[in-house]
């Protein structure tokens, strides 16, 4: 079995700027939600059998307590924010397991999930469908691995290691040093993708780097001036490490027979057809009459 976790958030923001606009009868805005589920009924008409999807249902998190600057929903535009609920209830009535976060991101049920599957013996690949970088520290081998749908591109461990130059567990270090402007935080100054992933690729871990350059054993040019910013900017380093790391720990089904898709709901035609999604109905519908289930 293979289980596909999948990026709610980035599918709405995605096809919200793939799509012309479009607006259900009341003159609301509903082009990407009807375009998330659209593209999630293509994952099980493509032979998908257990999916879950993670949604940034409150855009702020326990990170933004932890540093102010860290990314909100503020520049977010009103009707792409509205069909975020629209987006979870569509989804739901249609069958998929959803973990609408609050406290946390959807990165972290993203990992919560994808350790949970990969636990299962019974699981054969995990799909963690997202490009973002901060979901490259739960890529293991070829077993839990990140999808790109957009690009149909597969990032495995030597795909992580090409393309950042570190181990996957490595990932929350890399980001610590070089910042991640979509999250809101800066990283060291000075440091940059190449002396990041030279002193990681060497050492792993922010705490195992010589805080004498001197005992480098890689050359990494401005060396002094690096490691002096890593000492001064070293509770920060800390800090943004935290903010760049996925919490394991974030609230999703206890199994995988959670995630199997058995149908759409009852409500689904009704949901569907009133938001304009009329032509999604027969497609679920036929999905359920191919195999043997629907939701009383």
């Amino acid at each position: 079995m293979r289980v596909h976790l999948v990026d709610g958030t980035y599918e709405l923001f995605r096809h919200y700027y793939a799509l012309p606009k479009a607006q259900d009868a009341s003159g609301a805005e509903v082009a990407a939600a009807l375009g998330v589920v659209g593209s999630l009924i293509g994952l099980l008409e493509g032979g998908a059998s257990h999916l879950g999807v993670a949604t940034d249902h409150v855009i702020e998190s326990f990170r933004n307590r932890l540093y102010p600057g860290y990314k909100d929903g503020s520049g977010i535009e009103p009707d792409l924010w509205s069909q975020f609920p629209l987006v979870e209830r569509l989804l739901t009535a249609a069958g998929f397991q959803v973990w609408a976060m609050v406290e946390h991101e959807a990165d972290d049920a993203l990992g919560a999930a994808a350790a949970m599957a990969a636990a299962d013996p019974a699981v054969e690949q995990v799909l963690i469908c997202t490009p973002d970088k901060d979901l490259a520290q739960c890529v293991v081998g070829s077993r839990v691995v990140q999808f790109d749908r957009r690009r149909r591109l597969l990032i495995d461990h030597d795909a992580v290691v090409e393309k950042f130059g570190v181990e996957p567990d490595s990932m929350p270090d890399y980001l610590a040093l070089v910042g991640d402007s979509a999250d809101g935080y800066p990283g060291i100054p000075g440091w940059g993708a190449k002396s990041a992933a030279t002193l990681l690729a060497r050492y792993g871990y922010l705490e195992a780097i010589p805080a004498d350059p001197a005992a480098w054993d890689v050359a990494v040019r401005g060396s002094e001036r690096l490691a002096a910013a890593l000492r001064d900017g070293w509770e920060d380093a800390l800090l943004f490490r935290k903010l760049a790391t996925i919490d394991r720990t974030a609230p999703v089904a206890p199994s995988v027979d959670g995630l199997r898709w058995r149908g759409p709901g009852p409500e689904a035609a009704d949901f569907l057809e009133a938001a304009g999604g009329r032509s999604l109905v027969p497609r679920l519908d036929r999905l359920a009459r191919e195999r043997g289930g629907r939701h009383q």
